[in-house]
């Protein structure tokens, strides 16, 4: 019985041996297959080639980024930049002009128009010609880029081959690569190597690289086809700097030699003043006249100028920048500055009234604007100045300080003006205005300082003049038998308001909230009305001036010549010329 137990015993150990082995072998077999497979798949290089740019007949690459829409085109081997490319990426103030279909492009020296489809274009008014015209291509507008290179610090260079329209810019710095190695080298959609490839490269070829992402560098070939490569097949080369010259030179405006601007307006409303009636104001070197006014819709300037007083003037040794306003009439505004014909009216006005008067500089006052108007506004601004610019004029214009009054103050674009023209003088003035439902003063110091402040947060100091006034109001309070107060004012000049607290007896004391001269009066033969008067005189004027040195403006300008006293010009220049 016990052999008989041991054999079966035996019996079954030999069948276990035999079951084993073919499931270890199985087992090493699917561990092979398996490896094989992740193999496969996480680490055999895809060798799919996909397109580039698939659906873009012309790609357009600036910078490393791809744009996806229809930015370029080519036609017998010359390229157009869209419209909308180069007003999103190359100039924000490029303009179109639906009326007379014509692209306006605006530099600091330059007013230039090309008409679509014409292959005349015009600088500043004056004729050239280009080789190829603005033109429209399925529903897209585009412009040659021959141009565009000789105004912007850009170029353009395009691939047969590849289709790439590529923009380099002057001042960017590229690092270059080289790639090394042996084997294949792909440029690919992403950075891996599961990535369908784009190109492939060969060792030595130069690539630009923009990024590095997860061990891979974002590069250009010189193609123009972008994509990633393995950066352990790259080894850095040197920095490239891109540069072209573009025409033009920085314009410096004119100064008083050593000194500060001092302006002042000259207030014409019929006629001009006797000039031998002015009496002298030292210190100052620029006048302004109100002379040219927009009188219609159409475009029309009227004209109060007078050569005699410009003559007068440049004796005296001041420089003339006549003023020419909006009439403040929003409705005209609107419509003149609507299209390019309108406002090419008013700069050929311009510039007919600069040449006949010898004017040294224009100001320009736009005031009571709709919101709406806002870029046209800057777009009429760009296009003078370069004519005026031209002629040697000084191009100056009125704003006021910030306030959420959309047609007294948010329709100036302050920044973008402030890039183009020479001056901008900021009227600080009417703190409380002739209408203003509480008596206050015109300019208190605190308020003057806040408001430049503001200013100078998107104007340069060395392009800002402070405007000042010549003028008070008096103010009239009459409580009326339900105790209910009712305002009313009317502005003097300095001499009148002198003359009032005199012929009354007052002495003005100093107010410590306004940091000026204060006067109240109360008449007893009529003891419900309270006269209040915030003073403009020599120490308020002297306080401005310092104000203009704090800040190290360009200047001030007051309003009006005839609202001050004669001791205010030796006041101000003494103060502007006074050392620390």
């Amino acid at each position: 019985m016990e052999l008989q137990t041991n054999h079966r015993t035996r019996r079954r150990v030999r069948r276990g041996r035999s079951l084993f082995r073919p499931a270890f072998f199985t087992f090493i077999l699917l561990a092979v297959i398996s490896l094989s497979v992740i193999w496969y798949i996480f680490g055999m290089p895809n060798r799919e080639q996909v397109e580039a740019f698939p659906d873009i007949s012309y790609p357009l690459t600036d910078r490393g980024k791809v744009f996806p829409n229809q930015t370029a085109w080519v036609e017998q081997g010359k390229v157009y930049l869209s419209f909308d490319f180069v007003k999103e990426n190359v100039d924000e103030s490029l303009a179109w002009d639906e009326k007379s279909k014509t692209v306006i492009i605006t530099t600091k020296d330059k007013t230039l128009t090309f008409v679509e489809d014409q292959l005349e274009a015009f600088v500043n008014a004056k004729p050239f010609s280009v080789q190829v015209p603005v033109k429209e291509e399925d529903g897209i507008r585009y412009l040659p880029i021959e141009p565009l290179e000789n105004i912007y610090p850009i170029r353009a260079k395009y691939d047969d081959g590849s289709g790439v329209v590529k923009i380099e810019r002057s001042g960017d710095a590229v690092q270059l690569g080289n790639v090394i190695g042996d084997g294949e080298f792909f440029l690919r959609t992403g950075p891996t190597l599961k990535a369908p490839y784009i190109d492939m490269l060969q060792a030595g070829e130069t690539i630009e690289i923009y990024a590095e992402k997860n061990g891979w560098y974002y590069a250009q070939k010189e193609n123009g086809l972008i994509g990633f490569l393995d950066k352990n097949q790259v080894q850095l080369g040197e920095i490239k700097q891109i540069i072209h010259n573009v025409e033009g030179k920085e314009r410096v405006p004119w100064s008083p030699l050593g000194g500060k601007i001092n302006l002042t307006w000259e207030h014409v409303v019929s006629k001009n003043p006797e000039t031998a009636k002015i009496q002298t104001m030292p210190g100052l070197n620029v006048i302004s006249p109100t002379w040219f006014e927009l009188s219609n819709e159409a475009g029309d300037l009227a004209s109060r100028a007078d050569l005699s007083y410009v003559k007068w003037a440049h004796q005296k040794g001041y420089q003339v920048w006549a003023l020419f306003s909006n009439g403040f009439n929003p409705d005209w505004t609107t419509a003149a500055l609507a299209n390019l014909q309108t406002r090419q009216k008013m700069i050929a006005q311009l510039l007919q009234y600069a040449e006949m008067y010898h004017l040294d500089g224009i100001n320009i006052d736009f005031e009571n604007v709709y919101l709406k108007d806002k870029q046209n506004l800057v777009q009429f601004v760009r296009e003078l100045t370069p004519y005026l610019h031209e002629k040697n004029l000084v191009v100056s214009m009125d704003i006021t300080i910030k306030s959420t009054s959309e047609q007294w103050s948010l329709f100036y674009d302050r920044a973008r003006l402030a890039e183009v023209v020479d001056y901008m003088i900021v009227m600080t003035y009417d703190e409380h205005w002739a209408s203003s439902p509480k008596a206050g003063s015109v300019a208190s110091m605190p308020w003057v300082e806040q408001g430049m402040k503001g200013v100078l947060e998107e104007v340069p100091a060395s392009k800002l003049l402070l405007g000042v006034p010549y003028y008070t109001r008096l103010w009239m309070e009459e409580k009326d038998a339900n105790d209910q107060v009712k305002v009313t004012s009317k502005a003097l000049s300095m001499m009148q308001a002198e003359n009032w607290i005199k012929e009354r007896g007052l002495q003005p004391k100093y107010d410590e909230a306004s940091g000026q001269m204060y006067v109240e009066f109360k008449d007893e033969k009529v003891p419900a009305v309270t006269y209040k008067m915030w003073l403009e005189e020599k120490g308020s004027m002297q306080k401005r001036v310092e104000l203009v040195k704090k800040y190290d403006l360009a200047g001030m300008a007051s309003w009006r010549r005839g609202f001050e006293q004669p001791v205010i010009w030796d006041a101000i220049v003494d103060t502007m010329e006074k050392r620390p």
